[in-house]
């Protein structure tokens, strides 16, 4: 009788173990997918945050490129104002010593 008693506390174990143990893996396999599920969702975060750092950057480089070319137009147009400035301030003064010259 004892033996058998033995037994069947021994056969309860057995099944409550598997029980659990089928509970234990349900919630490993529940965790990792949580894990798996959580990983994924943040290298889509980085990978959406790095992508609109690119953006911004391509943006500011191109706002960048714009502002140089309007600077180097600017620059190009006062120097060749600058340059006819210079020509007729050389063809006065020219001019005018061609005059004193005369008048000498």
């Amino acid at each position: 009788m004892r033996t058998s008693l033995i037994a069947a506390a021994a056969l309860l174990t057995i099944t409550g173990l598997s029980a659990c143990s089928e509970k234990a893996q349900d919630n490993v396999e529940n965790a990792g997918s949580a894990i798996g599920d959580d990983v994924s969702n943040a290298v889509d975060r980085a990978g959406a945050k790095i992508d609109n750092g690119l953006d911004d950057a391509g943006r500011a480089i191109d706002n960048g490129t714009a502002k140089i070319g309007a600077a180097t137009d600017e620059a190009a147009a006062d120097a060749k104002r600058e340059a006819g400035e210079a020509k007729r301030d050389v063809g006065t003064s020219l001019e005018k010593a061609g005059s004193d010259l005369r008048n000498e």
